[in-house]
């Protein structure tokens, strides 16, 4: 895990303080890499590549980046990890390629000068990076197929820019601050800013799964290479099961496979553990072919020997594994401690993630640079309610999808009187319940498009609103899942490549980026894995179809009974109240009134001056 920047001038040399920019680019990234810091700059200054190491694999000074070839003509920036670096430098070896370091960087520049781009669809693992070609005067971005790491960019007058946080990218002098619409209304939507916008225009997301060259002048569009929709119907009909032994073998051997890759690690590996069937089956797996790992369990003061508690079922999970537990509770004073540092880490501006802040707090005083999150397994087995309620939602009110106008009359007139009482959500049944995209908006939108203009007013939520165009591409995105093999397992797939494309790759994965990093801990997510996705397609097509908490089978050692039986639980709410408590104007509870604090504190960072330092 890294923190990456660099400059192309394709238009001439910088016109203001070329070593002062990039000092503050490495300073703004200290906490992602606080290991090592390097810059590379080219002849004429043409371009520059900035680099904050947290090391992990191949912790050796020689792996420091940024790594320039053998010859010279290619420098690459790398955040991440790949997992399969192992393979794929013994097969560039069989071609002739020698290694000076043993780290993945070197492997992943090395394939690149091999295959050029062709490369991306055979690295598994979490990543975003930058080549510069030296003789082609080209710079290509790349980011994971899932979005686990960030990458923005942007562009003034012949300099293009890109860092791994926006809070860097801000830094740059003339760049458009002026409020970009889809990102305002977007968060106050979903709760999170939606790719590829952030909250400035001229500050872009590259999407996940995607490449951008910038050559000859010219800044390319993202051209995406991956999608996790489109392994859905990645397998060949002989690969389908036969029996619910075969399926239940192998699901286990293809999560395995994945734990055991991603506790690959030059430094200690932790776990947090949660009385979550996921986390619980993470460390089981991580047990079977691991001794000494230990699991973060984290608790707070104010529940401490209630069913809200998750620390006494996590340690009997510990137990049951042979895994060292380590609980700790943390009370209002911790948390309020913290609340500014966590405000200032987000980046950008999410409802969610202080958990998380605070878990791998707690990695980072055990000694931890590492550590392994059950985070994927609900959109990939299943565990939301959504995968009820959506689904039933469309199937009631499709016969509403034809009556758009209806709809929205009828909440004009339902809305002021249902909102004294009850959710606004369900003066827009009737208007968005029947398609997918609009059910999915009723179950995870925060604030319905219509509530947005009372909040930025209705200019900037009417045009926000169409440049999402959220709904049509949510149903789009259905609509793609189509092979007639998975007829009978549609619905169930539908949400999951919903939950996958939005609320995991843009709320769930950003705020583990941010929260871990904040304390320099990279944080993996074995159940969010391309290859793993490819593993189980044939399986979602059979009659034995994984799902949780059935999957919990799929381990030689079960989970204790009372995690499976334990009902899903989302955000703890100490957390949002004792961030919220002992501000000048405290809002009172609920998750709408956490994200407006949110967005509060965002507007006024955006009318500030652009940082001119930063400390870690």
């Amino acid at each position: 895990m890294c923190g990456i920047a660099g400059i192309y001038s394709y238009a001439g040399a910088l016109s203001y303080d070329f070593p002062e920019l990039l000092k503050f680019f490495s300073q703004s990234l200290a906490i992602r890499g606080p290991d090592a810091d390097g810059i590379w700059v080219s002849k004429g200054k043409v371009a520059a590549m900035i680099h904050r190491r947290l090391s992990i694999l191949d912790v050796d000074p020689r792996a420091d980046q940024p790594m320039r070839s053998a010859d010279g003509r290619f420098v690459l920036v790398f955040n991440g990890e790949i997992y399969n670096y192992a393979e794929l430098r013994a097969e560039l070896e069989q071609r002739g390629r020698t290694f000076a370091t043993t780290s993945d960087t070197e492997v992943l520049l090395q394939m690149y000068i091999e295959y050029g781009t062709a490369m991306l669809k055979r690295l598994r693992g979490m990543y975003a990076f930058a080549v510069w070609d030296e003789v082609e005067r080209k710079l290509v971005l790349a980011r994971d197929p899932f979005g686990i790491k960030p990458l923005y960019y942007g562009s003034r007058d012949g300099h293009f820019y890109f860092a791994s946080q926006v809070r860097a990218m801000r830094g740059i002098p003339g760049i458009d601050l002026r409020a970009e619409p889809a990102g305002h209304v977007g968060f106050l939507v979903w709760g999170s800013v939606p790719e590829p916008y952030t909250l400035y225009r001229g500050i872009l997301c590259l999407p996940s799964g995607s490449l951008l060259t910038v050559t000859n002048g010219r800044v390319s569009a993202p051209v995406r290479f991956a999608a996790p929709a489109q392994e859905f119907s990645s397998f060949d009909d002989a690969e389908r099961p036969k029996s619910e032994d075969e399926s239940y073998q192998r699901l286990h051997e293809a999560l395995k496979e994945s734990v055991r890759m991603h506790l690959i690690a030059d430094v200690p590996v932790s776990l947090f553990l949660s009385a979550g069937i996921d986390s619980g089956m993470i460390s089981g797996l991580a047990a079977e072919s691991h001794d000494g790992l230990e699991g973060l369990t984290l608790g707070f003061d104010r529940m401490k020997g209630t069913a809200a508690d998750e620390t006494q079922l996590a340690a009997q999970v510990a137990k049951q594994y042979g895994i060292r537990h380590y609980p700790r509770y943390i009370g209002q004073e911790t948390f309020l401690g913290h609340r500014q540092r966590l405000l200032e880490q987000m980046d950008q501006p999410t409802i969610d993630g202080v958990n998380t802040y605070f878990v791998s707090l707690l990695a980072r005083e055990r000694g931890y640079k590492v550590a392994l999150s059950g985070l994927g397994g609900d959109e990939l087995f299943g565990g939301y309610p959504s995968f009820q309620q959506v689904p039933e939602l469309v199937h009631r009110l499709r016969t509403w999808a034809r009556f758009p106008r209806f709809g929205a009359w009828l909440r004009a007139i339902t809305a002021p009187v249902l909102g004294k009482f009850t959710s606004p959500k369900y003066a827009s049944l009737m208007e968005y319940g029947g398609s997918w995209g609009g059910a999915y908006l009723l179950r995870r939108g925060l604030f319905m498009p219509w509530e947005a203009a009372a909040i930025v007013g209705r200019e900037m939520a009417q045009e926000g609103w169409e440049e999402l165009a959220s709904i049509r591409e949510m149903n789009g995105l259905v609509a793609s899942i189509n092979d007639r093999r998975l007829q009978a397992d549609g619905d169930f797939l539908r949400v999951s490549a919903l939950e996958m494309h939005y609320y995991m790759r843009t709320q769930l994965l950003r705020d583990a980026d941010w929260a871990g990093m904040a304390h320099s801990v990279e944080i993996r997510v074995p159940m969010v894995d391309m290859v793993l996705l490819r593993q189980i397609a044939a399986l979602r097509a059979s009659q034995f179809r994984p799902r949780k908490p059935q999957v919990a089978n799929a381990l030689r050692t079960p989970l204790p009974e009372e995690i499976i039986r334990r009902p899903k639980t989302g955000f703890v709410v100490p957390v949002r109240d004792w961030i919220q408590s002992g501000a000048e104007e405290a809002p009172s509870r609920g998750l709408r009134h956490w994200a407006l604090y949110i967005y509060r504190y965002f507007q006024e960072f955006t009318a500030s001056e652009p940082f001119t330092h930063v400390e870690a």
